[in-house]
Parts: structure tokens; C-alpha cells; sequence
């Protein structure tokens, strides 16, 4: 289901001002990613990327076409984990943190 305009607006205009609700969307986008839930996972991550860095500017740091990026995590994107891993990394770094994983039961 595609999304709304006035949806996007809103997740960019929270994005803009809230950054805690960045950092959860990253890192709910990456622990779907994590748990095997891939497809939500990019979805997630293309949504925070559209509200906060752009993929021309993620294009631009990870020296990848825009429109390369956009399929990588789009619904049939299959992104290679050396390209998903320099995504993440550029995010981190254009956010200013560094993501830990850690173990739970």
C-alpha cells in the first residue's frame, strides 16, 4: 500500500524536530532487519532515509546512484550486505551515533 503525502509530511516534520523518533525508526528498522523481517525492515529504513538524509545525499556519501538505492530497499531490492552495511554506516555517521547490537533470551 502506497503511502499518503500528508503521511510522509508528518514523518518528516516529526523527524525534523524529534531526535529520538530518528534514532527509533533506524533502530526499529534495523532490528526488524535483524529478526528476519527484511521486508519491513527496508521499508522502515527507506522511510527514515525520505524524512531525514535524502537518498540524493546517501547517494552522494556512499558514492551509489539515488535511484540504486531506492531499488535496494525497495519491495524487490536485494541489497548485497556490503551495500546495506555502508548504508547504515553513512546514516550513523550523518546522525552523529554508533548502533550496538546486544544479546537478550
Amino acid at each position: 500500500m502506497p503511502l499518503t503525502r500528508d503521511f510522509k509530511e508528518t514523518v518528516q516534520a516529526r523527524a525534523e524536530r524529534d531526535q529520538d523518533f530518528r534514532w527509533s525508526l533506524l533502530k526499529e528498522g534495523l532490528e526488524c532487519m535483524l529478526a528476519g523481517d527484511i521486508d519491513t525492515g527496508k521499508t522502515i529504513l527507506r522511510d527514515y532515509i525520505n524524512a531525514t538524509i535524502g537518498f540524493a545525499e546517501l547517494g552522494e556519501l556512499t558514492k551509489k546512484q539515488p535511484k540504486s538505492l531506492m531499488r535496494m530497499l525497495g519491495p524487490q531490492g536485494n541489497p548485497h550486505a556490503r551495500n546495506l552495511f555502508d548504508v547504515i554506516s553513512c546514516i550513523q555517521d550523518h546522525e552523529g551515533i554508533q548502533l550496538e547490537v546486544s544479546a537478550h533470551r
